[in-house]
């Protein structure tokens, strides 16, 4: 679910280039009913050949099918294979905010190249996000470093951050105080069906990660006969979006932080940061302070440590590069934590992402008008789990004085759908495991394919046999595993990386390997 996409991009492959074709103008008067023009399809021109681009005008509200439209900007890699064709299938990588147009791209590795034949792949960049018109963004540089300390040392460095996040809400109720009464996950919903009939399918297929599984779940819910195949990876509890949610997070990020500690220390001959789980946090949080005090190179302090070592706990292959700066930086070379922050905290100079996760989740559901009760939650959060906590807490703030009331989250209704296939990891800091439990028992007829213990957020395509094989079948024939009481399959995990080799890396061997859905 969190937050910002982060790694999408392959070399040469930008995801923020203009659309080439459009088949309806945004601001034209559309009948009820009406199905959208077919998408006028030419090739991208930012995203490699073979990939195409086009848009979908969709109501701005839905309610309103008559009035203003915006525009839905959609890719295609288009099938090959005609004769084992099966329609077109949806792909969402979370956020609320991250950009689908370059899934296409990813997924023709992942599916493989046979399976992917068979289908249309068709990326999107939900309403608001990226290439879609109009784009939200509020304030560009908000995530400017160096930021204040996430952690206020008293009330009045706790009411600055309150005052900056309330200037937030109101700088985007200046830039799209309209369109933010229509950014609520029933929107994206009810635009994906425009996508269908603008394709001409009668079924879609859906792949959706973190955020995306809401997002899946609440299309199957609203149009339960439209749905051929449907699947949610790393899942959102449906029963806490979205205050809970995020402080369910904040415990489960504190598990997987001492984790990262623990394996720190299991290799103390190479990182030298101490021999016990302990020792390491503490020489974190000693370079945190220190970082406060003088940021590395002007440019990391406190909160761009915080953001660049949350990755971690979205994908545990990436720990030995943040292994290797921090111990290098406790050694007195700042440059390979800089480095880090470059590849994975730094979210500086557009905020488009931000903006639309927050005009999502902020209405999608009720949110604490009273910082009274924000102030007790995420304190108390806190002493549990200093790990996330306050750098979550201003993750959300905004949505105390966000501009549109949050009303009432849809309710999860999966009954109607006979074929949904669930993966989730016991221990996603993400999406936590009661997510899946949960959505297991709003979509009865599901199979859950559980992952022991990985950690890891967005499991289908990355190389886990037990997995892929599960998830192929499906997409090939509709092949779901036995039914079981609970979980109806387990998985063994993604081993532990091993370095020293890794800390030679300066990045992910590629944005593939390293990419991680709905990812802050």
């Amino acid at each position: 679910m969190k937050k910002i996409l982060i790694a999408l991009a392959t070399a040469g492959l930008g995801l923020s280039g203009a659309l080439i074709a459009t088949p309806a103008t945004a601001g034209t008067q559309q009948a009820p009913d009406h199905t959208p023009p077919a998408p006028q399809w030419a090739q991208c021109d930012d995203l490699p050949e073979g990939i195409e681009c086009a848009s979908v005008a969709v109501p701005l509200d839905h309610s309103r099918p008559w009035g203003r439209t915006i525009k839905i900007a959609i890719t295609r890699k288009k099938a090959t294979d005609t004769a084992h064709y099966q329609g077109a299938i949806l792909f969402n990588p979370g956020g609320p905010g991250g950009s689908g147009r370059a899934y296409p791209v990813v997924m023709q590795t992942r599916l493989g190249a046979a399976l992917a034949a068979q289908y249309d792949l068709i990326g999107f960049d939900p309403r608001g996000v990226g290439a879609s018109e109009p784009a939200l963004r509020c304030d560009p540089h908000f995530f400017d470093p160096v930021r204040p300390d996430y952690v206020p040392s008293g009330w009045a460095e706790e009411a600055a951050w309150l005052k900056r996040m309330q200037g937030y809400s109101k700088a985007c109720d200046a830039a799209h105080g309209e369109l933010l009464k229509h950014m609520t996950t029933v929107d994206a919903a009810k635009d994906m069906d425009e996508i269908r009939k603008a394709l001409g399918q009668k079924q879609i297929s859906y792949v959706g990660y973190s955020y995306g599984t809401y997002l899946g779940a609440t299309y199957a819910t609203l149009f339960p006969s439209k749905i051929r195949r449907l699947v949610l990876d790393s899942i959102v509890n449906p029963e806490r979006v979205w205050y809970d949610v995020n402080i369910d997070q904040n415990h489960a990020f504190e598990v997987r932080a001492k984790d990262f500690f623990a394996w720190i220390a299991k290799y103390d001959a190479t990182y030298h940061l101490g021999t016990a789980g302990a020792d390491v946090e503490k020489a974190f949080y000693a370079t945190r302070a220190k970082l406060k005090a003088t940021p590395a190179e002007g440019r990391v302090g406190p909160d761009e440590l915080d953001d660049t070592y949350l990755s971690g706990g979205y994908l545990k292959s990436r720990w030995p590069l943040l292994a290797n700066a921090l111990s290098k930086y406790v050694a007195g070379d700042p440059a390979p934590l800089v480095a880090a922050y470059a590849t994975y905290g730094d979210s500086s100079g557009d905020d488009n992402s931000f903006a639309v996760y927050s005009a999502v989740e902020c209405t999608d559901a009720r949110w604490p008008r009273d910082w009274g009760t924000w102030h007790r939650d995420w304190w108390a959060s806190y002493r549990a789990a200093p790990f996330l906590s306050m750098g979550n807490l201003w993750y959300n703030a905004q949505c105390q004085s966000w501009p549109v009331r949050g009303g009432h989250p849809q309710r999860i209704d999966g009954r109607a759908i006979k074929n949904a296939l669930l993966f989730q990891d016991t221990k996603d800091a993400a999406t936590p495991y009661q997510g899946g439990v949960e959505m297991h028992k709003r979509f009865p007829s599901s199979r859950l394919v559980v992952m022991d213990g990985g950690g890891n957020h967005g499991l289908t395509g990355r190389g886990n046999a037990c997995i892929d094989d599960i998830w192929k079948a499906y997409l090939t024939d509709g092949t779901l595993p036995a039914s079981l009481p609970g979980p109806d399959v387990h998985c063994a995990p993604f081993p532990d990386p091993v370095p020293p080799a890794a800390t030679l890396r300066s990045a992910p061997n590629s944005a593939d390997d390293d990419w991680v859905p709905g990812e802050r």
